[in-house]
């Protein structure tokens, strides 16, 4: 590993940089397995909060997935038009809008298992590997929200 305090890091010792190489991998892994579903990774992860928390308004999605409006909106309409959620107002707050899955979007949560298999599979995430990995991946995010 190259000395933190040398000029010239290699970017193979930067934590960064592997970090953005594992996630490049990662949505790699993912997407034969999405595309048959007609899925984009970042359609399963909003599948995947509503199928773990039901209707869930949109704020709240953007929150879990650590994103922002300008993102999750226009992916959320793509997905209704493809009749996996659905959109409505919520009754207690017209200014808040509450995803859905549809019929069709709650189906696809019978593929879930077996991508997760897979996943876990191609990756040598034996539980205690995932563990230590979610350790490591949770510290950063909590750490990354502190300084943001």
């Amino acid at each position: 590993m190259t000395d933190p305090e040398s000029p010239n890091i290699a970017l193979d010792d930067m934590v960064c940089f592997n970090l953005h190489a594992a996630f490049r991998a990662v949505t790699a892994v993912y997407r034969p397995l999405l595309e048959p579903l007609g899925l984009s990774y970042p359609q399963y992860l909003v599948l995947a909060v509503l199928w773990d928390q039901g209707d869930v308004p949109v704020g709240d999605l953007v929150g879990r997935l650590q994103s922002d409006y300008g993102t999750i909106t226009p992916l959320v309409k793509r997905m209704e038009q493809q009749g996996l959620v659905t959109r409505t107002r919520n009754p207690k707050d017209e200014r808040s809008v509450v995803v859905s899955t549809t019929p069709a979007g709650q189906a696809l949560s019978e593929h879930a298992p077996q991508i997760y298999r897979t996943i876990t599979e191609t990756f040598g995430f034996t539980p205690e590997r995932a563990e230590v990995a979610l350790d490591v991946l949770r510290s950063i995010s909590s750490r990354a929200l502190k300084t943001a």
